[in-house]
Parts: structure tokens; C-alpha cells; sequence
């Protein structure tokens, strides 16, 4: 099959269009309260985890907003995506990325069956580590982890209670606020 991802059809629509099995499908803008739990999360991870080791936190990531990823039939814009520099010791770069993220995190929109269906069966395919599933109408943060080719749920987090703090693979190794990742401000 051609790469769908480089196709003169592609090169006419605007960035915010993904591949699915194929076909091209545009990917709606996003509502505020998407935009602001995407922001929330990239600050929190980002900081301690993008930074090389000892900087500031334990590092060892990139970390990318709106990345295209490419799978076979399949490219995404991932709302968050990281990859581990243990395994891919230099950035990602280009449109789209051709290695598979070891972290990838969809805020919950229009688009819901899927995020929560087609993502999960393309991801583990492709063996992603963990995907986390954000809910900003719920304020709820689900996060799976592939476990022999299957995704498990690890743990589910709300951010009804201010101050609530939590160690969230694959980033456990700093405490997140769990509101500050759905945009609040730090208590």
C-alpha cells in the first residue's frame, strides 16, 4: 500500500487531517477545555521528564504535542506523545514520525469511539507502552499500559479534589497535581 501519509491528496488538506485505514479524515479543532487539559498535561510532563537527567527532574523523554505519527495504514495527530531517549537516542523529527511513541495521551472530544477503539487496537499493534485516555468533561485521567499485547488498566484518576496528587506511569517518577493536568492552577 502507498504511504497515505505523503500522498498530493494529503498535501492539499490542512495539518489537522489523519489517515484511518487509508482514508483521509479530518480531525476537528479542538473546544477549550481540550485545548487547556493538552496544555495542563504538557507543562506537568514536559518539564521534569523532556529536560535531560538532573536538569530540573529525571528526564529521559521527548515529548511532543499535535506529532503526526505514522502506522501501517494509519497516521495520527497524537494530542501528546513521548518517546523514551534510552530507546530513540536522538529526536524525533519530520512529518510524520516514523517510530512508534512509548507514551501517547488523547484528550476526549468528538471523536471518542475513536480514541477509545481504532487507537487502541493500532497502538498496541505497533507496541506503544502506555496510552492515556483524558476525559475533560469528566475530569478523568485513565491510563493503560500494554501487557503482552494487551492493554490493561493501571489506574483512573478525577480531579474533583484540589491539591489530589498522583504518580502516573510511565511517569511515576515525579508527583503530578492531578487538576494542574486538566489546566487548573497549582494549589
Amino acid at each position: 500500500m502507498a504511504d497515505a501519509a505523503r500522498t498530493p491528496e494529503r498535501e492539499e488538506h490542512d495539518e489537522r487531517v489523519e489517515t484511518h485505514a487509508g482514508q483521509l479524515v479530518p480531525k476537528e479543532a479542538a473546544k477549550f477545555e481540550h485545548s487547556d487539559a493538552q496544555g495542563g498535561i504538557a507543562v506537568a510532563v514536559r518539564g521534569p521528564f523532556q529536560r535531560r537527567p538532573g536538569a530540573g527532574g529525571p528526564g529521559g523523554w521527548w515529548i511532543a504535542t499535535e506529532g503526526e505519527v505514522a502506522y501501517p495504514g494509519w497516521t495520527f495527530l497524537h494530542d501528546l506523545a513521548g518517546w523514551r531517549r534510552e530507546r530513540l537516542a536522538d529526536k524525533p523529527s519530520g512529518r510524520p514520525v516514523r517510530e512508534p511513541p512509548d507514551w501517547v495521551c488523547e484528550i476526549l472530544s468528538t471523536n471518542r469511539r475513536h480514541d477509545v477503539v481504532t487507537k487502541f487496537e493500532v497502538l498496541a499493534t505497533a507496541g506503544v507502552g502506555h496510552y492515556w485516555l483524558v476525559d475533560p468533561d469528566a475530569r478523568e485521567l485513565v491510563v493503560h499500559r500494554l501487557e503482552a499485547g494487551r492493554w490493561v488498566r493501571v489506574a483512573a484518576f478525577v480531579a474533583s479534589e484540589p491539591g489530589l496528587r498522583a504518580r502516573v506511569e510511565p511517569f511515576e517518577a515525579v508527583e503530578l497535581e492531578v487538576a494542574v493536568l486538566f489546566g487548573d492552577d497549582p494549589s
